[in-house]
């Protein structure tokens, strides 16, 4: 008999405490203006509406990256090099992981980081399945600050860091400065980064993606409180906020907010919160980089740029960085 998936793969929990939920919560609610982190997001039923508003049509994002792999597959993997472990900052649908170890040359190991547990186990077994000769070692932990990396059984000839879907763009750039350091620690002597990097263009294409029409981002963004009701004991009506969307073309960012449409009072933890009448709650920023911007923060952190792919309009790009 099949030893069963969940026993060959070896997690790693590095995951925090619960109550740095709380207490980042309470922080940012506390806060003005008040704001709440998107790595919150991510929770089962957070990743699974994530995965759907990946297909919808107003979101270029994903079927855009997917045709650049699909176009430059080859020339990624031969930049990459063989024996190499992944090491995936978050866990997707494996869509896209799967495609980059479809083409290359004899991985080690898939190494996903992902803080929704329930979630990267999926995505860990996803993998295992589709690849059974390949070591998969999936780590628990928050992939923002530095993390313990497990050791494969082989000893990969590279570290090949993968961040695709432009997350990188869910943060400030001081933030993306120093996610792209912890990057640059984790990948080693000898490492790289492959980054998927959305750019700027026309403001009706960035709000379409962020305001599509069956409301699956408002439920997405919405969730978020749905989510503190279950796990913190908070008593958000989720009727009482809508979901906003703006481009901020002198941040050069989409931001994307709830917004109380009444005056009321939220206990959060056990801990009123007060909202006036169409006061928001920033959830998330999606920055959107001119191909110079990103090469700036990269160098910064150490990394230097050496293959740039887009396509054809100029929406995406897909960008390999080696350590300098």
């Amino acid at each position: 008999m099949d030893e069963p998936l969940t026993n060959r793969i070896r997690l790693l929990d590095l995951h925090p405490p619960k109550a740095n939920f709380r207490e980042d919560a309470l922080a940012g609610l506390r806060a003005d203006p008040k704001s709440l982190s998107p790595k919150y997001f991510y929770d089962v039923r957070g990743s699974v509406l994530f995965d759907a508003i990946t297909a919808l049509p107003e979101y270029y994002l994903t079927r855009t990256e997917l045709a650049i792999m699909d176009q430059h597959l080859g020339e990624m993997a031969s930049c990459a090099g063989p024996e190499v472990s992944v090491i995936e900052f978050g866990a997707g649908s494996g869509l896209k992981t799967r495609r980059l170890l479809a083409a290359l040359n004899d991985p080690i190991a898939y190494v996903p980081v992902e803080l929704a547990r329930d979630h990267l186990l999926d995505a860990a077994e996803t993998i295992a399945e589709a690849f059974p000769m390949l070591e998969v070692l999936p780590v628990c932990a928050d992939f923002t600050r530095p993390f313990q990396l497990p050791d494969p059984d082989r000893i990969p000839r590279r570290n090949l860091i993968y961040f695709p879907g432009s997350t990188i763009g869910n943060f400030t750039h001081r933030q993306a400065r120093d996610l792209l350091q912890v990057m640059y620690t984790e990948a080693g002597d000898g490492g790289a980064l492959l980054i998927g990097v959305d750019l700027r263009k026309e403001r009706r294409i960035l709000e379409h993606a962020y305001n599509d029409a069956a409301g699956v981002t408002a439920e997405f963004n919405l969730n978020l409180l749905a989510r503190m009701n279950r796990e913190l004991n908070a008593e958000f009506d989720l009727n009482c906020f809508d979901h906003r969307a703006n481009w901020n073309a002198e941040a050069g960012r989409i931001e994307m907010r709830l917004v109380s449409r009444t005056e009321q009072v939220v206990k959060v933890a056990g801990e009123p919160i007060c909202f006036a009448r169409g006061e928001a709650i920033l959830t998330e920023y999606s920055h959107k980089y001119e191909l110079g911007e990103l090469a700036a923060l990269a160098a910064d952190a150490g990394f230097e740029v050496a293959r740039v792919w887009t396509d054809a309009d100029s929406l995406f790009s897909v960008q390999f960085l080696t350590r300098e």
